[in-house]
């Protein structure tokens, strides 16, 4: 992150999204001056707070995607909220706070990962012994450990350690050439019994969501104080394999280190998402429903404008998150939100409604292109799929002109034209031998021409 410039942070959104140039630039300026501000001395870097962007423009046009594409760029906790799910305080629903508490699991989630990439030898090295143990027979004593021992301790229940049983000469030679063998993977398909830990059923379920992250606190904190359970499956090494690995990478890993340093990125660089801006905004001279959106737009604003949140993992922060709102703003208007909250997003970027051209760069372009996804899913059924040029003119000419008949869903229309073209060609593979097939303009005009000049039927159908 630190060696992007705005400008090839700009080039890194073009590889997946098509247009949208101001939008790019507001968002890459935005993630620049995070970096910017890092680099200062600490008392200006406290002055500065990350400028909000509230993104504007009809839906399936980019503006998840850039968010999305934003945060992985920058390799930065993110999430995406909608507005509409959360209530006021005083009603049964999601509180806000909830999404900072999953921006704080999302960043434990990501260190964590890291983490245990940096030990994977080492756990790899474990895990050999824990297999190794199984092939031979060797049982090692249980031990107590962590918390529950710590709870035993409180009330002079510790047990005394038990001695390590003494291997003989015979054993330890078979133990070196099992080793070598598993090395060499010669004993992948060989079934052991291993002891893996059980996964835990939630306490307090069904509490009801005004109690949902208070029940999940409780639950975590008395399944910290137990031991964990084990289980003993059956299981062939190369499974095995993948079952111990992150349980033993688990036990390297310095857990207080990684909660910091996850809270350290969720407040410095996490960036939150809120959809459907729009429909929190309350029109004009209303009553009824609108005191409810004024109401989740009043919890918003401390979050946004930014406070402190009481998690599991301790205070967070929200100061220097970065907060991207969206909407479409068709009914309501960004003016309609309450003054404090418009105050609180002063970039705001316009996004363009997408041009035919746009929809063929669309289907051709993005290194995620619908059309290359196709040609790799097909391929995997010895199907080879090609596109002609004026078959994707006519794919994009066909969406375009539905989203202007029937209703404009962007570049999502796109997804259930080439679905729908592709229809039979999916159903009928994999076929007796490899097959190359050519989407032509024909074929796509035999396949749904019909069907989109039909109005009645294409408003249900496509």
């Amino acid at each position: 992150m630190s060696e992007l410039t705005p400008k090839e942070i700009v080039m890194e959104l073009d590889k997946y999204i098509i247009g949208q140039k101001e939008a790019k630039k507001a968002v890459a300026v935005a993630l620049r001056n995070r970096y910017r501000r890092l680099k200062l001395p600490e008392e200006v870097k406290k002055e500065i707070m990350p400028k909000n962007i509230l993104m504007i423009g009809p839906t399936g046009v980019g503006k998840t995607e850039i968010a999305r594409r934003l945060a992985q760029i920058a390799n930065a906790p993110f999430i995406k909220v909608e507005a509409t799910r959360f209530t006021e305080v005083g009603y049964v629903g999601k509180n806000v706070e909830s999404m900072i508490r999953e921006l704080v699991d999302v960043s434990i989630n990501m260190v964590r990962n890291e983490m245990m990439q940096e030990v994977e030898d080492k756990a790899k090295e474990m895990v050999e012994e824990k297999i190794l143990d199984a092939l031979t027979g060797i049982k090692k004593p249980k031990q107590s450990t962590g918390n529950f021992m710590d709870l035993l301790n409180m009330f002079g229940q510790n047990q005394p350690k038990k001695e390590e049983p003494v291997q003989d000469t015979n054993n330890y030679q078979r133990r070196i050439e099992l080793k070598e063998k598993l090395k060499n993977k010669e004993l992948e398909d060989i079934e052991i019994e291993i002891e893996v830990e059980e996964s835990p059923s939630p306490m307090f379920a069904g509490l009801g969501p005004e109690f949902e992250d208070m029940g999940i606190q409780i639950g975590e904190m008395f399944s910290n104080m137990m031991p964990k359970k084990t289980v003993k499956r059956k299981m062939k090494i190369k499974d095995a394999r993948k079952a111990l690995l992150p349980m033993e990478a688990e036990k390297l890993i310095d857990k207080e280190k990684m909660i910091q340093e996850a809270i350290d990125r969720a407040q410095n660089r996490g960036i939150i998402f809120i959809d459907e801006m729009d429909k929190i905004a309350a029109k004009s001279g209303g009553s009824g429903p609108d005191v409810s959106r004024e109401g989740v737009q009043r919890d918003l604003l401390p979050i946004v404008e930014g406070t402190t949140v009481i998690t599991k993992h301790g205070p967070i922060k929200t100061d220097y998150m970065l907060f991207i709102a969206a909407g479409a703003f068709h009914v309501a208007k960004p003016s309609d939100l309450i003054p404090e909250m418009q105050g609180r997003f002063p970039i705001r970027v316009e996004l363009d409604a997408l041009t035919e051209k746009d929809f063929v760069r669309i289907l051709i372009e993005p290194e995620n292109a619908i059309t290359k996804q196709y040609k790799a899913l097909l391929k995997t059924d010895g199907v080879d799929l090609t596109f002609t040029d004026e078959g994707i003119n006519e794919l994009a000419n066909i969406a375009f002109n539905l989203n202007e008949k029937i209703e404009n869903i962007g570049a999502r229309r796109l997804y259930t034209v080439v679905e729908k073209v592709l229809e039979e060609i999916s159903y009928e593979a994999p076929l007796d031998s490899e097959v190359e097939i050519q989407i032509t303009k024909e074929y796509v005009k035999q396949r749904i021409g019909n069907l989109a000049d039909n109005k009645d039927l294409s408003e249900f159908v496509l």
